[in-house]
């Protein structure tokens, strides 16, 4: 056998060995539990959110699509962001799974954990959101509303806007949670 072909073949298994290697520590979604782990998650904000608030239930059977953010962890000091993960619902069956990352400068110190739901009320506000490379929420998402019994308020349940933002289950020290600037992306957890 000719020495040059072995150790042609050696070199190319050691590359390949060494390959793989680096490639294993690489996290890229594949084979993990990233995706069980979110709708656990999903599964739980959003029992908690139909259980707090019943007519929540009433609009996701209205909307084309729910994105559901069980965690979004916010903390600034001067200079702050939020990020968080979640998974859109289409007949409450994942379809994608999303982050939401936040940037912003201003007066602010603390911490603070909160969830949020966005319900896509129009097909075509759903088509451009999943469509979207990075989509924003901005003044096209109309917060709900809640009144002091807990319920939704009319106006939330009667509104032609196609997406309605709800922010709930707050925790922390800087009050008043906005999704203003809030970007959403694609993943693959």
């Amino acid at each position: 056998m000719d020495s040059t072909y072995n150790y042609s073949r050696r070199g190319f298994l050691a590359v390949a060995a060494a390959g793989t290697a680096i490639l294993s520590g690489c996290a890229n979604g594949v084979g993990s539990d990233g995706a069980v782990r979110i709708d656990q998650r999903v599964d739980a904000t959003r029992n908690f959110l139909f259980s707090t608030y019943p007519g929540t239930a009433d609009l996701e059977q209205k909307a084309s699509g729910v994105l559901f953010m069980p965690l979004i962890t916010k903390a600034g000091f001067v200079v702050g962001g939020s990020y968080g993960t979640g998974a859109l619902r289409i007949n409450n069956t994942t379809v994608d799974y999303y982050e939401a990352t936040q940037a912003n400068v201003g007066f602010q110190a603390g911490a603070q954990q909160y969830a949020h739901a966005l319900f896509f009320m129009t097909p075509e506000a759903l088509t451009a959101f999943r469509t979207s490379h990075g989509w924003s929420a901005g003044a096209d998402a109309e917060y709900a509303w809640i009144d002091q019994g807990g319920n939704l308020s009319a106006e939330t349940l009667t509104t032609s806007d196609p997406v309605i933002a709800m922010v709930f289950a707050q925790a922390g020290l800087i009050a008043g949670a906005t999704l203003e600037g809030t970007k959403y992306r694609r993943i693959i957890p």
